[in-house]
């Protein structure tokens, strides 16, 4: 293009030059010199002979409103007081009573798949992120790479002229591509928006979170806040900054928060706001919580409360002890889900206090799933958890003071999580049911809602989301984005019932997979498959239920009416074939919960590190699970009083960190139930050195669980530890199977040369960085 220009160019002067010497020099001057065809102005010899043109600078249509899409993570149906709940939500309260409360909105059951559906406004599979972006396959509807001819809301967004961030929870980009190399097409920035702050995996920790700016990790250490805090904080400075640079220009902000996900962290102010009051239990609240959500009229007025889950004990027939930690448990919970809800406010007080609320559509999905199916008795560390179950609500007592704190690792036990998804059945991650599935939904529009505080029935989908916006906005997709030609957006627009309360619903049919556990949806009807785990597909027992009479999915009429079970077993099957739903997959297929072969390392033999390497997330570095493997450092050590950590992977929940303290080469291996440590039992020696932790693994016997997967022996011994200098051993420790299995297999990240965020060991604090020289790292595997 730029050789086209030139040539061009150099035509007209040359065309001026014959023109003067044929006697027509006064003709010539009136030439102009054309650099673009594009260009409107008019270029001369010189400045008098010519004119400055500039092409008029795009904005948005005049009056698009702003869009606000706030999402939460893991919260059911019962939990949030707009909803009937009993976590108080004053800020989403008052969204909902000025706005319009969505009762029949659905979710895909987990975390990514529903972002992806969400910001595509395409099913899952269709975007590829059948299951989490960290557990991909080599199949289209699985492998976790979205494509760029299913654009974001982002990106069409920005194609409107709309500044766009995203602030909290991603979890979309293929595990491989999360490193400081890239490549960042899937990355936020890659996907539409301007601006990216928040982390990339599933949760991340309250205190000490990992996160990412644009493409860039960023360590806040040390840190007090609160996550949500810095979130929101985050979020108001961006739209401080697009207001006072472009207020001709609205914004799209993406504000997801880790808020009600595990890690349940949160300050005692919160928690402690909640002291006494779930001191009644889980079927109390349930059916406390079911009365007010028909008052509210979310729920029908003769709906029915189904039983609680089998697998859930009567609250009165716990002992005293039991209740008092689980009554704690709960009170974190709620505290957390109040403190989200603050730091939202701060975000929507900003927008009334900038005059830019009136004009801000807020749209609000209270989960991405339904409450999380967690342990009996909670969890806050993995100490603990390794505890026979009888066992563990008396050690859960000694720390009641530190629950919620930044040194628990907390989630709430399965009789409250199922109580917070009142009134459906089952938990998150169970595709085939309500519980889910169904999540409350918020939208508040001033200048389009007429009927304030209005409730509306029409069933919903996650893909519905992004039309929505679209039309709401005004705004068009284009043929083609960034060079991809557009395919159809698969979500129906709810824009059409938002002034129509009696409007018959116009989504009509959609399939639902996660993991095996499937349903399809048409009509007010819905067929169901509950898969268990390992089991064989052709096995799977389908279900029926007439939703539009039965919301809660209590009567199975797949005996009474099978064949409409096969008509809709026939839909299901026609849409699996349509968004690369088959094959059917669950977790018994899958080999450990990331796998090595999935971060960009492969199923390399030998990784080397060098100082100055950025983190890396757990899952996105090199993996140590289920194997024999060796970390060398090489270093080049000039006196005795270099220190500090030469490599480390995890946090004080779980982790592996090799450092030099106190002149001796020393090793701790975090198990999350205690520290083992080996140490040196030289000296270390002057000059360069390869410092070596060895873990040799020995696989346990496999013993066969109820749900037919391959399942291994963890209390049994499980090979060595060994610690080298120069290729003589120094130390060694024998380990169980547990220690082995998994190192650091989540939160935190990998470092090299110093360990941030949280430390793997008490007996240094973070950075800790190495003071001498190091050279680099060798991960072999064996």
């Amino acid at each position: 293009m730029k050789n086209s220009k030139l040539k061009t160019v150099a035509f007209v002067f040359s065309l001026t030059l014959v023109l003067s010497n044929t006697g027509c020099e006064k003709k010539a001057q009136e030439e102009v010199f054309a650099t673009d065809s594009e260009y409107k102005g008019v270029i001369g010899k010189t400045l008098a002979d010519s004119k400055e043109w500039w092409p008029e600078r795009a904005h948005a249509r005049e009056g698009a409103p702003n869009v606000l899409l706030f999402l939460i993570d893991d919260a059911g149906y019962g939990t949030a007081s707009a909803f009937g709940g009993l976590m108080e939500t004053p800020t989403l309260d008052s969204l909902a009573n000025n706005g319009l409360r969505y009762t029949n909105f659905h979710s895909t059951a987990v975390c990514s798949p529903t972002r992806a559906a969400l910001l595509t406004g395409r099913n899952h599979h269709s975007v590829h992120m059948g299951y989490l972006n960290y557990s991909s396959l080599g199949f289209p509807g699985y492998d976790a790479v979205m494509p760029g001819d299913k654009a974001t809301i982002a990106e069409i967004l920005h194609e409107n002229h709309y500044n766009t961030y995203a602030v909290g929870k991603y979890h979309l980009a293929p595990l491989h591509e999360i490193t400081a190399a890239g490549p960042f097409d899937r990355w936020p920035t890659g996907r539409g928006f301007d601006h990216f702050y928040g982390w990339q995996l599933g949760h991340t920790d309250q205190y000490h979170p990992n996160l990412y700016e644009d493409t860039k990790v960023i360590n806040i250490e040390p840190n007090t806040k609160h996550v949500t805090t810095l979130l929101a904080d985050k979020a108001i400075e961006y739209i401080a900054n697009q207001k006072s640079i472009a207020p001709q220009n609205p914004f799209f902000l993406y504000f997801a928060t880790g808020a009600i996900h595990s890690p349940h962290q949160v300050d005692k102010k919160w928690s402690d706001m909640y002291k006494g009051k779930f001191d009644k239990g889980w079927d109390w609240y349930r059916a406390e919580v079911f009365a007010r959500q028909k008052k509210l009229g979310v729920i029908p007025a003769d709906a029915v409360l189904p039983e609680r889950d089998p697998t859930v004990k009567a609250w009165d027939s716990l002992t005293v002890e039991e209740r008092k930690v689980y009554a704690r448990f709960m009170e974190v919970y709620a505290g957390f889900m109040t403190h989200a809800d603050y730091e939202f406010g701060r975000i929507v007080n900003y927008l009334k206090q900038t005059g830019q609320l009136e004009n801000t559509i807020i749209i609000t999905s209270i989960g991405d799933n339904g409450s999380s199916h967690s342990p009996r008795n909670g969890y806050y560390n993995a100490q603990i958890k390794s505890l026979e179950v009888d066992k563990q609500v008396p050690e859960l007592a000694k720390h009641l003071d530190e629950f919620g704190t930044e040194h628990s690792d907390m989630d709430a036990p399965s009789g409250w999580t199922q109580a917070t998804n009142t009134p459906f059945r089952l938990w998150k991650q169970d595709a085939n049911s309500e519980g889910g599935t169904h999540q409350p939904l918020i939208v508040f529009y001033p200048k389009g809602i007429k009927d304030k505080g209005g409730i509306r029935n029409q069933y919903g989908h996650v893909i519905d989301i992004t039309p929505t916006i679209i039309e709401l906005t005004g705004s068009t997709i284009p043929d083609v984005i960034k060079g991809y030609k557009q395919k159809p957006i698969e979500g129906t627009s709810l824009a059409y019932s938002i002034n129509e309360a009696a409007a018959p619903s116009k989504h009509t049919v959609q399939y639902y997979e996660l993991r095996g556990k499937r349903a399809i949806y048409q009509d007010g009807w819905k067929a169901s498959v509950f898969h268990e785990t390992g089991t064989d597909f052709k096995d799977d027992v389908w279900e029926l239920y007439h939703i539009e009479e039965d919301f809660n999915e209590r009567i199975n009429l797949a005996a009474k009416n099978p064949e409409k079970l096969k008509e809709l077993q026939a839909v299901f099957d026609q849409e699996a074939k349509k968004y690369n739903v088959y094959p059917l997959i669950d977790n018994s297929q899958v080999p450990g919960s990331a796998g090595r072969g999935r971060s960009v390392f492969g199923k390399s033999d030998k990784i080397v590190l060098y100082p100055g390497v950025e983190q890396f997330m757990t899952y996105s570095g090199p993996q140590f699970q289920s194997q024999s493997f060796s970390i060398t450092a090489e270093v080049d050590l000039k006196n005795k009083n270099e220190q500090g950590v030469l490599f480390s992977a995890g946090d004080e929940f779980d982790g592996l960190s090799l450092y030099i303290k106190d002149g001796k080469f020393q090793v701790a291996h975090n198990t999350g139930s205690v520290v083992r440590y080996l140490q040196s039992d030289k000296p270390l020696p002057s000059g360069k050195a390869k410092l070596t932790f060895e873990l040799n693994y020995i696989k346990p016997p496999k013993i066969k669980p109820t749900d037919n997967r391959d399942v291994y022996r963890v209390d049994v011994p499980g090979g060595t530890e060994s610690i080298y200098i120069n290729g003589v051993k120094v130390g060694e420790r024998a380990i169980l199977a547990s220690e082995g299995k998994y190192i650091a297999n989540y939160k935190d990240g990998v470092d090299v040369g110093q360990d941030t965020n949280s430390p793997v060991t008490e007996h240094y604090k973070s950075p800790f960085k190495f003071t001498g020289s190091l050279e680099k790292i060798i991960i072999e595997y064996k």
